[in-house]
């Protein structure tokens, strides 16, 4: 979908951006979601699913202006230097908040994405919840909530390995309720592209994102297919995944036993869910608020989607492209 937007509009967008790509940076939430409660989730599908070889062949016969418009680059060019804003400014403060105050952090999280889950089951009509759409809501939270259950593989920094899994995780990234920094923590790439971000390593950023380049084209595809001809099953999944996705965001863990070592000395361990008074957790009440910030978030962002949908002013729709 092409759109002519005016500065409000695009800086909206690139904020989007930021906030799709803090959310990839934590293990168990996903940039999808976000996307879906700013309400830019379909045409980013649609955007995406519009890309492949023909985009080149205009690029060479039209020119980059008209190849610019047609394929609504600049939807994506906004999101993505409000991603890669969000990578390069919060990569170390997320990374320090995993280690040092993972409660806090966790229950942020839980609190925006239980809050989003009404989002989802909103989009579709009440008539439908029968039959299809009920087995695929209950098979997307027992996927999601097996995923979240799997422990952590060695990590691994190959440039070939990352190639690999940049391709695999971004397909996770797009999907809501599925967290692409989770599947990566299964690969056991995770800690690599952090430090890889953190560090400026070039060769490994590059192997990842063009991964994650190759994975994203060819996924967006077929999830885009989906959702124009099957949206109410496709939700009724989506949903599912953010039910089963709350296993991993759930704040209080017990570790059972260690995995690995990191490279910076730091020990992954086997973990379990459990009650925040099984050690009297002191930070609970913290917690709770830091949840209720999370839903709030949430709930900002969808008052914002639906504001910016309805004044005209601020995107203006333009003949879209076949």
């Amino acid at each position: 979908m092409n759109s002519r937007r005016n500065a409000k509009a695009w800086a909206q967008l690139g904020l989007r951006g930021m906030a799709m790509g803090a959310a990839d940076l934590v293990p168990g939430v996903s940039g999808g979601t976000v996307a879906f409660i700013a309400g830019i989730y379909e045409e980013l599908l649609d955007t995406l699913g519009g890309l492949g070889f023909g985009t080149f062949i205009h690029l060479f016969k039209e020119g980059p202006v008209a190849t610019w418009k047609k394929y609504n680059l600049g939807f994506l060019a906004a999101l993505v230097v409000g991603i890669g804003l969000s990578v390069l400014l919060l990569a170390g403060a997320l990374h320090h908040l995993l280690e040092h105050h993972p409660v806090l952090l966790w229950a942020f999280f839980f609190g925006l994405v239980a809050a989003s889950i009404p989002f989802m089951l909103r989009d579709i009509p009440r008539s439908a919840f029968k039959g299809p759409v009920l087995v695929l809501l209950f098979a997307g939270a027992g996927i999601a909530w097996w995923l979240t259950g799997l422990p952590p593989l060695m990590q691994g920094n190959h440039p070939a390995f990352l190639f690999g899994s940049g391709a695999i995780a971004i397909c996770a990234m797009i999907l809501p309720g599925i967290s692409g920094s989770f599947i990566l923590v299964i690969l056991g790439a995770y800690s690599s592209v952090i430090g890889a971000l953190k560090s400026f390593d070039v060769l490994r950023i590059v192997a990842f994102a063009s991964g994650a380049l190759v994975g994203l084209l060819g996924f967006s595809k077929g999830l885009g297919w989906v959702f124009r001809r099957h949206r109410e099953l496709a939700m009724a999944l989506l949903s599912g995944f953010l039910i089963g996705s709350l296993r991993k965001l759930w704040p209080w863990k017990e570790n059972l036993e260690p995995l690995f070592a990191h490279s910076d000395g730091r020990v992954e361990y086997l973990q379990i869910n459990i009650s925040p008074q099984v050690h009297g957790d002191p930070q609970w009440l913290l917690a709770v608020v830091s949840m209720a910030a999370g839903a709030l978030l949430v709930t900002g962002l969808g008052a914002l989607s639906r504001r910016s949908t309805s004044q005209t002013p601020d995107v203006v729709p333009t003949t879209s492209h076949e």
